[in-house]
């Protein structure tokens, strides 16, 4: 589905999911980068059950959405299974996020979140994150022949 054929609601909706995960983020305390960083050492176990509590929302959401719903509200999109090799690509990315998780002590989505509460040097934590994504992004186009799309 192209941008133009999506509803009207669908950036508002968009916009109120991200602000309704930040908010969850940062009441959890989860947007701070010293818990996570404590529970990466096993000193705190809270991450553990926020990341929890998620997954059972999210899986109980799905199942019922999957179950009376015919397609995606937002995007009219047919509920399909997406299946994805698991190949190095998926252990090389997943080494490497865990590696700057551990460093910098927080993930994408809780570094915009802890930059809302006020943690404003993790800019550098996100600096960082967008030069990875543009460095692979660029890298692959190499390896694909198609340099002009960086």
């Amino acid at each position: 589905m192209s941008e133009s054929e999506r509803g009207p609601l669908f950036l508002p909706i968009i916009y109120i999911g991200g602000l309704i995960f930040g908010l969850g983020l940062a009441i959890s305390g989860m947007a701070r980068p010293e818990v996570v960083l404590d529970f990466l050492q096993f000193d705190d176990f809270g991450l553990l059950f926020v990341m929890g509590g998620a997954a059972v929302v999210t899986g109980i959401t799905f199942a019922v959405a999957t179950r009376f719903l015919d397609s995606a509200p937002l995007t009219g999109d047919a509920y399909t299974r997406r299946l994805k090799s698991f190949d190095k690509n998926v252990l090389l990315g997943g080494a490497i996020f865990g590696a700057g998780w551990g460093l910098s002590g927080i993930c994408p989505g809780a570094a915009y979140a802890s930059f809302g509460v006020g943690n404003y040097p993790i800019l550098w934590a996100i600096a960082g994150m967008f030069l990875g994504a543009y460095t692979q992004g660029y890298a692959r186009s190499l390896t694909t022949g198609d340099a002009s799309t960086s």
